[in-house]
């Protein structure tokens, strides 16, 4: 069994859902690994299996044995993407948080590579600078729905549903309503308008290796709009309010030392 060591002060957790992702698991799993390794960094996944029909679970069965830092969380029943990232991320160990998805869609490197700004920002947020690696249907609703979101919430962000890198004690005061894709833009808009520091990074996006991206789904997009609408209600008519910043975060503590 493998371990690995390093003298980096943060540990990351990358939580990996995984919906049947058999054709994909063990190379997006690898991916990970290499980056923590080729960055130096102490690192840990956890594995969602969400509800999978075919072999992924048992295929995350076998990397946990293999690999002592690879954690493995089952769904009976699917649950979403945000709903495995939440689960994934609680039960996580490192002080920031990744979701990288099974899928190999993403290099981790591309990153892990900014951890380092961590020491300044609560929030990493990524946006694709090689946009043609999607469809132009795919480019054209992404831009469709950054437009709403920025103008919904007061935002400025070139991209909302990427591995966003979160310090995990934002979540102390963040209650996570969304269970589909919305999630990403959920937490984000939460964390946003709370007043956490973040930090905007250019980011490359591969090709995925096998199967179809389950993203852009009607039944996908329905959700996205349902969780949407209920976090505008939420947080201009339903007394959601803005959130309070925690004090073991590098945004409470800049603050202070503003005020002397």
């Amino acid at each position: 069994m493998k371990g690995m060591d390093s003298d980096n002060i943060y540990k990351v957790s990358v939580v990996m859902p995984s919906l049947n992702e058999q054709a994909n698991l063990e190379l997006a799993v690898k991916n990970v690994i290499t980056a923590y390794e080729s960055l130096n960094i102490k690192g840990q996944i956890v594995i969602v299996n969400d509800g999978s029909s075919d072999s992924t679970g048992s295929i995350a069965e076998s990397l946990a044995k293999q690999y002592s830092f690879v954690k493995v969380l089952h769904h009976e029943t699917p649950q979403g993407i945000g709903g495995s990232f939440w689960d994934g991320a609680l039960s996580s160990d490192g002080e920031a948080v990744i979701m990288v998805p099974g899928d190999g869609e993403n290099d981790a490197a591309e990153i892990l590579r900014y951890m380092d700004l961590m020491e300044h920002v609560d929030v990493i947020v990524p946006y694709v600078f090689n946009k043609s690696v999607r469809s132009t249907k795919r480019r054209i609703l992404s831009r469709l729905y950054r437009g709403i979101i920025n103008v919904s919430f007061g935002m400025s962000l070139n991209y909302m549903n990427g591995t966003v890198v979160y310090r995990k004690a934002v979540f102390e005061n963040i209650e996570l309503r969304s269970k589909g894709f919305f999630y990403q833009t959920e937490l984000l808009i939460k964390c946003i308008r709370a007043g956490y520091l973040y930090a905007e990074v250019p980011y490359a996006l591969k090709v995925r290796a096998e199967g179809v991206s389950k993203a852009v789904s009607l039944k996908s997009l329905k959700n996205v709009i349902k969780a949407y609408i209920s976090t505008f209600c939420s947080a201009y008519f339903c007394g959601g309010g803005k959130g309070e910043i925690s004090p073991a975060t590098v945004t409470y503590k800049r603050f202070r030392a503003l005020e002397g």
